[in-house]
């Protein structure tokens, strides 16, 4: 009886630890897609800020006199820089980290946005071939950058939907912070309004 008794406890014992290590086995290859997924979006954000120097100065050339434009751009591309280089680490795993990436992103959106609006002063800038290359460069990357966050938003939601799960929440907590939810991007307060457009 005693030896029946043992072979079960072992099989339930060997049953748990299948369970367990097929868990966090699952929880780590779903935490590598998302900071894969991760290092794509870092990826076309990079390209955007390569790009931003190049796009103010064919800008400064015909628009000298927009200065608070310009240097709107220059300052939110700096904390975008501070805040990509000081959350490097952390940013997937720390949601506040990531919300203070995504407020600084969201910030050069805008500068970048002023100063196409700039440009539409000057007919003349429109019509140089550099600066129409630069503005499709940037067009393409913004439609990368917003691939790339859907994509990221999934896999963060694959990977929170398997954390959320009953037994893996369980081996998830006992990890503690290895395996935080992931957090999603969201869109800018204020887009769902409509924009409203002047004639």
């Amino acid at each position: 009886m005693g030896k029946w008794l043992g072979l079960g406890v072992l099989g339930v014992l060997v049953i748990f630890g299948f369970a367990v290590s097929g868990s966090y086995n699952s929880l780590v290859s779903l935490d590598q897609a998302v900071q894969s997924q991760w290092g794509q979006v870092e990826n076309v954000y990079q390209r955007r800020m390569d790009l931003v120097p190049n796009l103010v100065e064919t800008v400064k050339g015909a628009a000298a006199f927009e200065k608070d434009t310009f240097t709107a751009v220059t300052e939110a591309r700096s904390r975008v820089g501070q805040v990509s280089s000081a959350a490097a680490d952390k940013v997937v795993n720390d949601r506040e980290a990531f919300e203070k990436f995504q407020r600084s992103q969201d910030a050069l959106s805008s500068a970048l946005s002023r100063l196409l609006v700039v440009v539409e002063k000057y007919p003349d800038l429109k019509a140089t071939q550099n600066f129409r290359d630069l503005q499709a460069q940037l067009e393409g990357t913004e439609n990368r950058i917003a691939v790339e966050r859907m994509r990221f938003n999934e896999a963060a939601q694959a990977f929170n939907t398997k954390r959320n799960s009953f037994p893996t929440v369980l081996v998830a907590s006992f990890f503690g912070s290895r395996f935080n939810e992931k957090p999603y991007f969201r869109a800018q307060p204020g887009a769902d309004q409509a924009p409203r457009v002047k004639f």
